[in-house]
């Protein structure tokens, strides 16, 4: 089998996280760096041995040793970099969120749905984690019985995080916690739950202008009618500290911090749920076995769309009451 060509498209903080888990296996080759910060690209490209450079992405797509495309760049870029590669007919995986607007979003998923033959795939890393396969397996199982309510917190005393300090996570335009976050936990509930169908919300921002939001307060209306509380702050003391809890009418199940599934029995204490017996998976396994003609289980752009729905009802609410979801 010959392998795969990919080039990578954005160097920040969380693009070097693939890059290092393409770089471990023999059937990925490293064939292109691309970004706009010639400082940046040289050092990537020392670390990676990487010879082909690009400071434009459109004369990396012309590039016709590469297969794949991984996007890494901020938001607003996404969409007519997504769109220019499926005109260059290469797979693509675009990070998260898909884009910066609901209208960019349906612009390009109704454009890799006219390619039939590319594949298009988000990079929604929780899906392949043990603790979310073992989550949304005793959700099946009846482990909590009834779900009640869900909530999902989110509290972070520094935003952007020390690791990923630059100015469009920090803006109010694409960045934000409820952004960059709060689309992990959205996509997981329609995942495991079914979909959103209406949300009302109240944020506070900084007095700048053009600075993300610090708070959120948000419920959100499964199709059952089933709520799910947000609860999201930054700037604040002590630890950052991620929840995701679901309440039933038997059992409580909860994701702490991305890994941690503690659970247990309506009155009795929360213990570890570690199974062993679960085994990861990974999206680079899947969106190499997809591209070479395998089953596969990905997360595409359908995917990253009705996330997308959701977040801007969250970001930008029309008035304090409900607001009914339109997919």
């Amino acid at each position: 089998m010959s392998k795969l060509h990919i080039g990578i498209i954005g160097l920040g903080a969380v693009g070097e996280r693939l890059i290092k888990a393409f770089e471990q296996r023999d059937d990925i080759v490293l064939a292109a760096f691309c970004d706009t910060s010639k400082e940046r690209l040289t050092e990537m490209a020392s670390i990676y041995d990487v010879d082909q450079m690009y400071t434009n992405y459109e004369d990396l797509l012309k590039n016709n040793m590469i297969d794949a495309v991984y996007i890494a760049v901020p938001p607003k870029f996404h969409e007519q970099i997504v769109l220019d590669t499926i005109k260059a007919n290469k797979h693509i995986l675009c990070e998260k969120p898909l884009a910066n607007s609901v209208e960019e979003a349906r612009n390009m998923l109704a454009a890799v749905r006219k390619s039939s033959n590319l594949i298009h795939a988000m990079h929604f890393p929780l899906n392949y984690q043990a603790s979310l396969i073992h989550f949304e397996k005793l959700i099946k199982e009846g482990f909590i019985g009834d779900l009640r309510r869900i909530n999902v917190k989110l509290h972070f005393p520094h935003w952007p995080r020390l690791w990923q300090q630059n100015e469009w996570v920090a803006s109010r335009e694409q960045g934000g916690f409820i952004l960059e976050v709060g689309v992990h936990w959205i996509q997981v509930i329609q995942r495991v739950f079914g979909k959103v169908v209406a949300v009302r919300s109240r944020l506070q921002f900084p007095e700048d202008p053009e600075a993300c939001e610090t708070s959120i307060v948000a419920e959100m209306k499964l199709e059952d009618g089933t709520v799910i509380l947000v609860d999201g702050i930054s700037n604040i003391s002590g630890e950052e500290h991620l929840e995701f809890a679901a309440y039933g009418t038997n059992s409580t199940l909860k994701l702490i911090n991305w890994r941690d599934l503690v659970g247990g029995e309506n009155g009795k204490s929360l213990t570890s749920l570690d199974d062993l017996n679960i085994v990861p998976k990974s999206l680079i396994d899947e969106f190499v076995n997809s591209i070479q003609g395998y089953d596969a289980e990905l997360y595409g752009f359908n995917v990253g769309y009705e996330a997308q729905i959701v977040l801007e009802a969250l970001r930008y609410p029309e008035h304090d009451g409900w607001q009914e979801l339109k997919y």
